[in-house]
């Protein structure tokens, strides 16, 4: 059986193969860092870090990836680049297609706020900036709460311990709005990952996106178009 450690291991592997890395610099240079690193006084022990959930050391390492390659047309059309967030993938390189009516998660139905905290499990909050959403449903045996307001803005949250929605999209690149933040401008195919076999089940297309976390529970607000907007909604989360 393999460790968590084994995987995380095979990721980063498969990931190194798509960095192109600079030329060493000269041994003088190296020398002289070395030198002046040796010569630092020492600083005062750092208290011992909380330990962070795996998925977000793949997803840095894969933004670099993204950053190194997206800068030559050879790196863009090399491959798909995938960030792979917690319970989210996102695709960039691809579109593919929607289909023509939106389908619906499985299971979805309509509940009130107090039934949706108590079905998931987990604490489901609201955007002040938005106030009270006009319906809520869950789906996904309960693992999905989802939000939602006039003008197409719905914001979904769960528990994002295994890749569930994937994000299909060509440029611009997602963009980091700090933390854990990534803002996706355009719209893109949005589906979701059959959790038996793998395969996609396409549900719509989607609108701007503003996805961040908190812990493991993911976060995805659609439908708010200025980044700087949708920033404001998530950081009201109550």
């Amino acid at each position: 059986m393999t460790s968590p450690d084994d995987d995380l291991e095979a990721e980063l592997m498969a990931l190194a193969d798509f960095v192109d890395l600079p030329a060493a610099p000269p041994p003088a240079e190296v020398a002289a860092a070395v030198r002046a690193r040796i010569e630092e006084p020492s600083p005062e022990p750092a208290p011992p870090a909380r330990r962070r959930p795996r998925w977000r050391l793949v997803a840095a390492i894969a933004v670099v990836i993204v950053a190194l390659t997206a800068a030559t047309p050879q790196g863009r059309a090399a491959v798909v680049h995938i960030l792979r967030l917690a319970g989210i993938e996102v695709r960039v390189g691809e579109q593919g297609a929607p289909p023509a009516t939106p389908v619906p998660l499985p299971g979805e139905r309509e509940v009130s706020m107090a039934e949706a905290r108590r079905l998931t499990g987990f604490p489901v909050k609201v955007p002040a900036a938005l106030g009270e959403p006009e319906r809520v449903t869950v789906s996904d045996g309960d693992r999905i709460v989802s939000l939602f307001w006039a003008d197409g803005v719905r914001l979904d949250q769960f528990e994002g311990l295994t890749p569930y929605f994937v994000k299909q999209l060509r440029e611009p690149w997602p963009e980091n709005v700090g933390g854990d933040g990534w803002w996706l401008a355009k719209e893109h195919t949005l589906s979701r990952l059959d959790r038996e076999d793998g395969s996609r089940l396409p549900l719509r297309l989607a609108g701007p996106t503003l996805i961040w976390f908190d812990g493991d529970l993911a976060h995805r607000l659609e439908g708010v178009t200025s980044k700087e907007r949708a920033v404001e909604i998530a950081s009201s989360l109550r």
